[in-house]
């Protein structure tokens, strides 16, 4: 009789923790936005016209992102905005155009370390599946208040490719040497109190939720939690788009990004009132 009731308050107990794991629920809002540092020709426009722009251009990085998380998966969706205004005046002007927005969204499922992403690049719509990436996370003795959450510091170091400045395209377009890299230190807050293995963007696999995060020109404060919402959100996988793996959908990227600037290369001739697009990746 003992090993029969053993057995079911084992089986009561995976039960439950299933249907807790499948019930609890929060949203998340984040803050994003990245340093802008573009040195800008002055023999186009005056510095007042160059402070406006990038003024403008600051606004166009500023985002509002939704985390919707249990403790196994989560969306990451960008908020709907109106659209914002073109930056620039006179001869030319200059609209940011960045992956994220609209129909986008980041599909993780932490349990399984895998991802789903939707992009909508270059007018075309890509369902990027692959593996989550293995975060070597340092844990640190640091903590800091973040709204009513207390919060630890933890870091980890990754290799990035130098941003390249782009001065001649044909010369660039021959350019076949390997990139330069450099070493940039990805620091993140987060807190316990917070059971899940999960953050902004591809950040995850701490021991709790990320809440902030400072990689490179790249900000991300969260700025609202809501645990257990009384209107509960469907968290799925979505499915459209055009299937390919991370590598695939970068070298698809890198081959528009040249094609965009052998077509906005600087020349002589240039129509008066033509809009420049800069696309910005996630």
């Amino acid at each position: 009789m003992n090993t029969i009731i053993r057995v079911l308050v084992m089986a009561l107990t995976v039960v439950f923790s299933t249907v807790s794991a499948q019930e609890f629920q929060g949203v998340a809002t984040y803050k994003t936005q990245r340093k802008v540092d573009i040195k800008l020709d002055s023999t186009q426009m005056d510095s007042q016209m160059q402070e406006r722009m990038l003024s403008m251009m600051k606004k166009q990085f500023q985002k509002t992102y939704h985390l919707t998380f249990n403790k196994e998966v989560s969306t990451y969706k960008q908020e709907e905005e109106l659209d914002k205004p073109q930056v620039g005046g006179g001869d030319f002007q200059v609209k940011v155009v960045g992956n994220g927005g609209g129909d986008d969204v980041l599909y993780k499922n932490t349990k399984e370390s895998k991802y789903s992403e939707v992009r909508d690049s270059f007018g075309k719509i890509f369902l990027i599946q692959d593996e989550l990436e293995p975060i070597e996370w340092k844990l640190e003795s640091d903590t800091k208040y973040i709204g009513e959450y207390q919060c630890y510091k933890a870091t980890y170091t990754k290799e990035i490719e130098k941003a390249k400045v782009f001065s001649n395209v044909e010369e660039d377009k021959e350019d076949d040497t390997e990139p330069e890299m450099e070493e940039r230190t990805v620091t993140a807050w987060y807190t316990p109190q917070i059971a899940v293995t999960n953050g902004p963007d591809k950040y995850q696999g701490l021991p709790g939720l990320i809440l902030e995060v400072h990689d490179g020109d790249l900000t991300v404060i969260c700025s609202k939690i809501v645990l257990n919402p009384q209107d509960k959100v469907e968290i799925e996988e979505p499915t459209k788009g055009k299937k390919v793996n991370r590598d695939e959908y970068e070298k698809i990227m890198e081959k528009k990004a040249k094609e965009m600037m052998e077509r906005y290369a600087p020349r002589k001739g240039r129509d008066n009132g033509e809009t420049i697009e800069i696309r910005i990746g996630g």
